[in-house]
């Protein structure tokens, strides 16, 4: 895993800068963003098979929106657990609320604080999680990839020093890309989120390695294969 040119070899490529507005430009329209984010992710299946240049052309919009729009559909049925958490957190504030009880009400503070503390834990988890069941998926090739829980938890763990490596970079990649892009205005933004995509596909592209990616089967009504 070279770190250093996982933020450099985007621009290697000869049409770099028409390949990166074009994906600048889709990010500008939510749900269109989807074909962007699937854009990376079949970037990342061209670096796990040892091909990070050139990047993909533009020639598979509906592929690239089916896959950035099941990853969607992942994380927000990944995220459902600390939706569930805010609203108990406040049905018990309400409750207490409707009470007018001093006790109740430093109980419900209490049990509010405690569910705070299990949102947190879980979305820390789930940002850990996300990326391996990204590329779980890339591997696979279908939409039930992003809950083989043993086949995630494995890549995880095949090499977690580099794993998490591989993860703090892509954070790091990801500030950048919003310090950067702030100091550029909204283009800049769009332009240094789509950056931080291709970042990512070439850091967790590395991790999957060669010869772990799915041959292509026949599209399955829930997205199967569309790399």
């Amino acid at each position: 895993m070279d770190i250093g040119r996982a933020f450099t070899y985007p621009f290697e490529d000869e049409d770099w800068l028409k390949k990166m507005l074009i994906g600048a430009v889709l990010n500008l329209l939510p749900i269109v963003n989807f074909i962007g984010m699937g854009y990376g992710l079949r970037q990342m299946k061209k670096v796990s098979e040892g091909q990070d240049l050139p990047l993909p052309e533009w020639d598979d919009w509906g592929g690239d929106f089916v896959k950035g729009l099941l990853m969607f559909l992942a994380t927000m049925i990944y995220s459902i657990p600390m939706w569930l958490l805010v609203g108990i957190g406040a049905i018990v504030t309400l409750i207490a609320g409707n009470a007018g009880s001093g006790g109740g009400e430093a109980v419900a503070g209490l049990c509010v604080a405690g569910l705070g503390c299990l949102g947190v834990i879980y979305g820390l988890a789930m940002a850990v999680w996300i990326p391996a069941a990204t590329m779980q998926y890339v591997k696979d090739g279908s939409f039930e990839a992003f809950f083989k829980f043993g086949e995630i938890w494995a890549l995880i763990t095949k090499d977690l020093g580099a794993y998490l490596i591989a993860w703090l970079v892509n954070l790091l990649a990801g500030i950048i890309a919003g310090v950067v892009g702030g100091i550029a205005c909204v283009i800049g933004v769009l332009f240094t989120t789509f950056w931080a995509y291709l970042v990512t596909a070439k850091l967790f592209g590395d991790l999957i390695g060669p010869g772990e990616t799915a041959e292509p089967a026949p599209m399955e009504p829930l997205g199967g294969d569309a790399f």
